[in-house]
């Protein structure tokens, strides 16, 4: 572990928190909700750091077990599964119980422990959980593995600054995330526009114009008149020789996610390819996926390779003398939720090549068809871009999130307050006050100097930052005062022990003293060497 902060201990997270394990409810007793049914609230339910109840099932009152109900502020984890070690917090007043591997993170002393510091502890500590939870082949987390992962425990008084902090830091960095996270959305419609304008004939409207061509020419057809339509197969499995060392592409429609197919992961052999009469298409060639009830059914790739497919794949090759092969692979996805609904069956509703055929195509003339292709292709790039800067960005401030959680779990978000400076600022403080009050101060109890010290502490809460603020009135003054503190001690003052020498009522916050020491280095009077806490003021000379 790193080195221990002063104040800080080495100790294990099952000393600080405890898990609560959840109960089985059974799902026969799962209800829509009532006036006298609870929700229970399950792995599903913890999205985006938060516990919900506005999707959650419902049992009736009557099973519920007090043990298992859910306070707020409670810190609810996902124990298993693909998204083992996800958090939330309960924030809701509503009523609500914990379901069986939905753990509950409980403070193991509640009196001396700050909630809102497990909560940024346990964030910080997601990369360590997921190993845990990860060693095996099912994901699986316990309250053993928890409790056993070592960690850096900062004093009470220490786990509030560091959330104050966090609140304030973090908070701005989830705003920012929070913008991010409409892009991909606004990206999704822009795309669906273009291609909306694209088949419609509005996006070459002023191309029409100027080469005097009307919107009357465009023609209705569909993919089985302009393309012929074929499938694949699968091979039998069974037979080795029809994959060991197999050097023939054989894709899936899982491949349809992409834009274009540059390679494979499957490959089926020669004898294969001959035996099952399986053909090879050539690059250029369009898959569309026939099965799926998630996303892929509908998606269309291009080949960028010759190979082979299976029976869930639909190849579309398109006549080039009656249409523009990359027109066509805009129309498809353009009519995307529409082919989608032409699927049948049951449980899993399927396409056939009579559907692909079906798909329908508005087809402009070649040259309308090369200008939509054109236009379409430059703006897809522009919307390339803005991803690939979109996903850069959003892994920045997930990079910084964690920086800023690992220092503060560190002990190196700020320094510490010792007890020597905090008695230090005491008697500076005792020593500026009024005789009378001077006497009672040396009758004060240890209770009172406490509280004088953490008073201190809070006032230098935040991080050194020096900020540039307009001058406000008597800033001559303060600039005065500061400036002969500084004269006077040759060796130099750190930012908190100017703020402890001045007089009460010279600034109400240590970022004021900061916002003129600011205006002193811009005016040269004053240097500054060190960063951060570790910052030193002299006189230049």
């Amino acid at each position: 572990m790193n080195q221990v902060p002063s104040g800080w201990i080495e100790s294990k997270l099952g000393d600080f928190v405890k898990l609560k394990n959840g109960f089985a409810f059974k799902s026969k007793d799962y209800i829509d909700a009532t006036e006298n049914s609870v929700p229970v609230i399950r792995i599903s339910d913890i999205q985006n750091g938060k516990a919900l109840t506005d999707k959650a099932s419902h049992v009736d009152q009557s099973k519920t077990d007090e043990r298992f109900l859910i306070n707020k502020g409670d810190l609810l984890i996902a124990m298993s599964g693909a998204t083992t070690g996800k958090t939330g917090i309960y924030k809701s007043d509503k009523e609500a119980y914990q379901n069986q591997r939905v753990g509950n993170l409980k403070l193991v002393s509640e009196d001396t422990s700050c909630p809102r510091y497990r909560n940024y502890l346990i964030k910080s500590l997601q990369n360590e959980i997921l190993k845990k939870a990860y060693g095996a082949a099912q994901p699986n987390i316990s309250a053993k593995d928890l409790g056993d992962i070592d960690i850096m425990l900062a004093p009470f008084k220490e786990q509030n600054r560091i959330a104050d902090k966090l609140d304030s830091v973090l908070g701005k960095v989830e705003t920012a995330q929070v913008r991010l996270d409409k892009i991909p959305t606004i990206l999704k419609r822009f795309r669906q526009s273009v291609l909306a304008a694209a088949t419609s004939g509005e996006l070459t409207k002023d191309w029409r114009e100027e080469n005097g061509i009307d919107l009357s020419r465009w023609k209705n057809s569909n993919i089985g008149e302009l393309a012929e339509v074929k499938t694949g197969s699968t091979p039998l499995k069974s037979n080795k020789e029809f994959y060991l060392n197999g050097t023939v592409p054989w894709l899936t429609s899982t491949v349809t996610g992409q834009n274009l197919v540059t390679k494979a992961e499957k490959f089926v052999t020669t004898k294969a390819v001959e035996e099952c009469r399986l053909k090879v298409f050539p690059s250029g060639t369009l898959l569309v996926a026939m099965y799926g009830e998630g996303k892929t059914r509908g998606q269309v790739t291009e080949l960028g390779i010759e190979a082979t497919i299976n029976q869930a794949c639909a190849a579309v090759l398109v006549d080039q003398s009656k249409a523009n092969n990359n027109f066509i692979k805009l129309s498809i996805i353009s009519n995307y939720e529409k082919t989608r609904l032409m699927a049948e069956g049951g449980a899993q509703p399927n396409l056939n090549l009579s559907k692909v055929r079906a798909i329908s195509v508005n087809l402009p003339s070649d040259g309308e068809q090369l200008e939509i292709v054109r236009i379409v292709t430059e703006l897809f790039s522009n919307i390339e871009l803005v991803e690939k800067q979109y996903k850069e960005a959003k892994l920045r401030v997930e990079k910084v999130t964690q920086s800023i959680l690992a220092r503060a779990f560190s002990g190196k978000l700020f320094s510490p307050i010792s007890n020597d400076e905090r008695e230090a600022a005491t008697v500076k403080t005792q020593s500026s006050q009024a005789p009378n009050i001077k006497s009672k101060q040396k009758e004060t109890s240890q209770v009172s100097k406490d509280a004088q010290a953490l008073k201190i502490e809070n006032k230098f809460r935040s991080q050194i930052k020096i900020v540039s603020e307009p001058a406000t009135e008597g800033a001559e003054e303060k600039i005065s005062e500061v400036f002969k503190l500084l004269k006077g001690n040759s060796n130099g003052m750190s930012a908190q022990a100017l703020f402890d020498s001045l007089s009460d009522n010279t600034f109400s916050a240590i970022d004021d003293l900061f916002s003129e020491l600011k205006k002193l280095i811009e005016q040269k009077t004053v240097m500054q060497t060190g960063e951060g806490d570790s910052s030193t003021f002299k006189v230049a000379k």
